[in-house]
């Protein structure tokens, strides 16, 4: 087997594979460290960072449904000091050759572009990962990832300051995400990352009320992969710019629909909720399931087109 047949090649990032754990489901690296070598992943993207430390949605913010896990952490974070003074630090340090993507988020146009300034001076950061699209926070965030206009101007004033690529995470509440990714590569992204969570919301009937303590949050698991493959694929049809798929991905077949509709990647979210090995364990599976439906290289694979 060819060392490079599971090879990718996106701005910033040369990885070994295709996958990667989403924001958030990994946090900073230290706990799925204890379970596996993180140098087995394609990248690693760490938990959304805002100016400030965050504590979230009070309790309960976690649920999970028939349709998959509703979330409403509320970007729980340690904040942008913390983050390029420890964490960061201390993946450099111990998987120096893994690509990682930090993951700004912020709630007016200039926190995004403090905390990407600060993220890039981080020599361990390989690229970044813009967050517009989180479902569940008051302000900021999936507001402000859904007018073209403000997600143009806002990609552009933060490429302006990084000085590694920067990937903008796209939300699929809304009409035309095609119209928001291409205001996207207008700003000067290098690519996008597709897509966020739904909203979505769950009912205690014990209790009659919310099971959120934010009554919606975001919706990620198996139900989103058909939504997400049929959003990356409008988006392809629209741009060259790399795509990371995500939504829904829990086998190795999944990356696989997910490069075919247009993906160069993907990122792993809700199963490694369920399975904290799934990620190893999807790309341990991948070249077993390229050999079913003989694929000798990832790089051969060519998106769906749309006639």
């Amino acid at each position: 087997m060819p060392h490079n047949r599971l090879a990718v090649q996106l701005p910033g990032l040369n990885l070994k594979n295709p996958v990667m754990p989403s924001s958030g489901t990994c946090w900073y690296g230290q706990e799925f460290a204890q379970r596996y070598d993180l140098n087995q992943l394609g990248a690693l993207v760490i938990k959304s960072t805002t100016l400030e430390p965050r504590a979230g949605n009070p309790l309960p913010n976690v649920a999970e449904t028939s349709g998959g896990w509703l979330n409403a952490i509320g970007l729980k974070n340690v904040g942008v000091a913390e983050t390029v003074s420890e964490k960061l630090p201390w993946l450099g340090h111990n998987f120096p050759e893994l690509p990682i993507i930090a993951s700004a988020a912020g709630f007016s146009q200039a926190e995004y572009v403090s905390v990407v300034e600060q993220l890039t001076q981080s020599p361990t950061v390989a690229a970044i990962e813009l967050n517009l699209s989180c479902p569940n926070v008051d302000h900021g965030g999936l507001a402000m990832g859904t007018e073209p206009v403000v997600v143009e101007a806002l990609t552009r004033a933060c490429v302006e300051v990084s000085k590694v690529p920067l990937y903008v995470k796209l939300t699929p509440n809304i009409t035309d995400i095609t119209a928001i990714a291409v205001a996207a590569e207008r700003g000067g992204a290098a690519g996008l990352t597709m897509i966020n969570t739904l909203s979505g919301m769950a009912i205690d009937l014990k209790k009659r009320k919310p099971a959120l303590s934010n009554i919606t949050g975001g919706l990620s698991g198996a139900a989103l992969k058909p939504i997400a493959l049929a959003m990356i694929h409008r988006v392809r049809q629209v741009t060259s710019l790399p795509i990371i798929g995500v939504g829904g991905v829990e086998s190795a077949a999944d990356v696989l629909e997910m490069l075919l509709a247009g993906a160069n990647a993907v990122q792993v979210g809700a199963a490694n909720y369920h399975d904290p090995l799934a990620c190893p364990k999807i790309i341990a599976a991948l070249p077993v399931v390229m050999d079913y439906y003989h694929i000798e290289s990832l790089s051969e694979l060519t998106p769906i087109n749309e006639h």
